[in-house]
């Protein structure tokens, strides 16, 4: 059975699992093989920790999905990010800012609760718009996301993927998404 419960500090390490393999399933193809094989999950969790996420004053919110007791996904939302920039939030709008589900549940129904969770909760704090960013090339994502009723805006950013050995990052495009909340 499926349930949708808020992030607490003992959750850490299963999202930060959940959140790599996410990463090393559905951007296989699009960031180098070498960046998706490094993804550390005992830092990941150490980096949730630094940022408090589970802190009920945080400005962002994270869910945590569970299939049988056993953690399948999540999805964190908040206030849009100017420039995708923690410290420069825009109340005008809200934001999805990651939805991932471990891929032995893609297609079951649980990235679809986990958005449907995140609707609600933007539209609890009295948002009735929302956005989010997509790699372009991450067209299941963009099918995904399309399907939910967001539509891609036109705004277009560069998320850069950092390599070892001090070589130049490689950039990827993102799109931006945007959708209502009121309908």
């Amino acid at each position: 059975m499926l349930t949708i419960r808020r992030e607490e500090p003992e959750d850490a390490e299963a999202i930060a699992r959940v959140h790599i393999h996410g990463w090393q399933a559905g951007y296989a193809g699009i960031m180098p093989d070498e960046v998706l094989r490094r993804l550390n999950p005992v830092a990941w969790a150490q980096r949730r920790r630094d940022l408090g996420t589970a802190d009920p004053e945080h400005p962002f919110t994270t869910l945590l999905a569970e299939v049988d007791g056993v953690p399948a996904g999540f999805v964190t939302f908040g206030p849009y990010r100017n420039n995708q920039d923690r410290g420069d939030l825009d109340p005008a709008y809200g934001e999805v800012l990651a939805t991932y589900v471990e891929p032995a549940h893609w297609g079951d129904g649980t990235a679809r609760a986990l958005l449907a969770a995140a609707r609600d909760g933007l539209a609890s704090r009295g948002w009735r718009e929302y956005r989010l960013w997509v790699l372009a090339e991450n067209t299941r994502a963009r099918r995904f996301y399309e399907r939910a009723g967001l539509s891609a805006d036109g705004e277009r950013s560069t998320y850069p993927v950092p390599l070892a050995g001090g070589r130049p990052p490689v950039r990827l495009d993102e799109l931006r998404y945007a959708g209502r909340l009121d309908g």
